[in-house]
């Protein structure tokens, strides 16, 4: 199964140098049941890509856990074993899930990543995060923000230099 684990520059960086992500249990993204309920017409490209979206929004939290990281949002794609993927049921997250196992290096596809013309964008859309998620609609444009800059696709061999 495609996972889109959300990330950051100091969590992509560690994880290239250990060869794998981790510990588990780590929140990821995918085409889930509820998802493909979410969205009523789309092909398997739109929902992979309404999961790494949302796997992109998680990074920013994980972002906001890091003062001083480089404002950067970090997505990686794995192909993770059925059997190690669960489903998490939330209303508000159709495509989260729990991987329960740490993903080793070579089960990445690729790496999406901000150009750093997105890092003002992704520095307000830190800040507003806690407003946004208290429901305050300016804090929310300000997290779009972020969502607007599309994220950058890198091979696996690729990452490493992103560090």
């Amino acid at each position: 199964m495609r996972v889109f684990l959300p990330s950051t520059p100091s969590a992509l960086a560690a994880a290239a140098k250990a060869r794998e992500l981790g510990p588990a249990p780590l929140a990821g993204y995918a085409v889930t049941p509820a998802l493909r309920e979410w969205y009523a017409v789309g092909d398997t490209e739109e929902l992979e890509y309404a999961a790494m979206t949302a796997a992109a929004r998680a990074s920013l939290a994980l972002l906001a856990a890091e003062p001083g990281a480089p404002p950067r949002r970090v997505v990686l794609a794995a192909e993770v074993p059925d059997e190690l993927v669960e489903a998490v049921r939330d209303d508000d997250e159709p495509a989260l899930v729990r991987v329960t196992a740490p993903v080793a290096w070579r089960r990445i596809a690729s790496g999406h990543v901000d150009d750093d013309a997105a890092a003002d964008d992704v520095r307000a859309a830190v800040a507003a995060l806690p407003a946004a998620r208290a429901g305050d609609d300016g804090a929310r444009f300000a997290v779009d923000g972020a969502e607007g800059h599309e994220l950058l696709w890198y091979a696996t061999q690729e990452l490493a230099g992103l560090t």
